[in-house]
Parts: C-alpha cells; structure tokens; sequence
C-alpha cells in the first residue's frame, strides 16, 4: 500500500513535470508544476474509492486549482503556468482513446459508455476549474502575507 502510494506520487510528480517541459514552461516554475499534478492526482486517487470517477476528478481539480493560484501568487507569474500542465493526470485521454477505439471496431455501445465516462469526467474537470476561478484573488492573497497582487 505504502509503496503504491509512493509509487502515485512520484508517477504523477513527474509526468506532470515532464508535461510542463513539453509545454516550455520556464524551468524556475517546474516544481511547482509537479506538485501542482501531484496533489490533484493524490486527491483524485484517495477520492475514486469513494466517488465516482468523475467527483473524484471534480474534487483532484479542485486542489489543482487551489495549488496553481497560490504557486501564482507567490512565484508572481499567470496562473495558467500552473494549471494546464497542473491538470495533466486528469485529462480522461485513455476515455477517448477507447471510445475511438471501439467506434472504429464498431462495437458502438461500448464506445458510447466509454464517450459518456469520459465525457462527465472532463465536466468535472471544467467544473472544479470554474467554480474555483470563481473565488475572488484576493481570498488568496490574504492567505499568503506579504504578497501583493497585481491589479
């Protein structure tokens, strides 16, 4: 169990991390950026055996969000630095892979239950992205003293 989780950890630290390279995110923010992915995978993963896969993305990109804007406050650089390569464990890819997968195979109604799955776990992706962008800056600010947002 423990190394499993470890195992998580640094799986999801690092593809993120790696992701933001790919991305051409400045090399001071790469940290950040996997901690950002290590932490909405971590939730996500003790989330799913209690919620259903797409709360549980709903819940990891909650977190995501929460890291990305104080990293963006302290490093003083755009939140999305954070966020995009932040999200990159959630991203249903493997859904929609196995949905164009079982359209081409012609098994529609498997490729319909795997489009629909995939479908409600981006949903809570955009969900917990909007409902959290939602939150005034200076909420965060206030939490972080001695940073100044920029108007």
């Amino acid at each position: 169990m423990m190394l499993e989780l470890m195992l998580q950890m640094t799986c999801s630290f690092w593809g993120t991390l790696m992701f933001s390279v790919l991305f051409n995110v400045q090399k001071r923010y790469f940290i950040g950026c996997g901690f950002a992915g290590m932490a909405g995978w971590m939730c996500y993963y003790f989330c799913q055996n209690t919620f259903s896969p797409a709360m549980s993305c709903f819940f990891g990109t909650i977190i995501i969000v929460i890291c990305s804007r104080f990293l963006s406050i302290r490093m003083k650089c755009p939140i999305t630095v954070f966020l995009v390569p932040g999200i990159f464990p959630l991203v249903p890819g493997a859904g929609v892979y196995n949905t164009a997968y079982n359209l081409v195979m012609g098994m529609t109604s498997l490729a319909a239950e795997c489009g629909i799955e995939a479908l409600k776990n981006a949903f809570g992706i955009v969900l917990g992205i909007v409902l959290m962008l939602s939150v005034p800056t200076e909420w965060f600010v206030k939490i972080l003293p001695g940073n100044s947002c920029r108007q």
